[in-house]
């Protein structure tokens, strides 16, 4: 699994429930994007929209030595999932104060494009200042095994 991009923001300012793996549906030149890492997620979510589930606001920048020259870098993308999964989603979404968004972008072992959704619920601000200080505590706890070992 080769990791192109993650949603390091998404992390800090949602707690997250659930997640889900899922296909994207793509052209020939938007993967050769992805692959050169020419994706960014870090403003995207997904939505249900009858019956299907859609990446919006994902930006992939156009191939540069593509055929077609098309500016489509933040249409909407279908994403891939069995029905179940759409149900489940659907289930979950219906309460209150839960999001789908994007966490990361990756390539799958048969070198499909994949990404990961996750439920996603909005953190609060103290909720927020506590991861700070949970960061802050590891960091220096790092640093103070490190000056010991030396």
């Amino acid at each position: 699994m080769k990791i192109i991009t993650t949603n390091k923001k998404a992390h800090f300012e949602n707690e997250i429930v659930d997640t889900v793996e899922a296909g994207i549906m793509l052209t020939g030149a938007e993967v050769k994007s992805i692959r050169a890492k020419g994706i960014s997620i870090n403003e995207s979510y997904a939505v249900i929209h009858q019956g299907e589930v859609n990446l919006i606001n994902c930006h992939i920048a156009p191939y540069s030595h593509a055929y077609a020259k098309d500016d489509s870098s933040r249409r909407t993308r279908k994403l891939l999932l069995h029905r179940s999964e759409i149900n489940k989603l659907i289930g979950k979404l219906s309460k209150k104060g839960l999001t789908l968004l994007p966490l990361k972008v990756y390539l799958n072992e048969r070198g499909y494009v994949k990404i990961e959704l996750g439920l996603a619920k909005h953190k609060q601000a103290h909720d927020k200042r506590e991861s700070i200080k949970e960061r802050d505590l590891k960091r220096e706890a790092s640093r103070e095994t490190k000056v010991k070992i030396r």
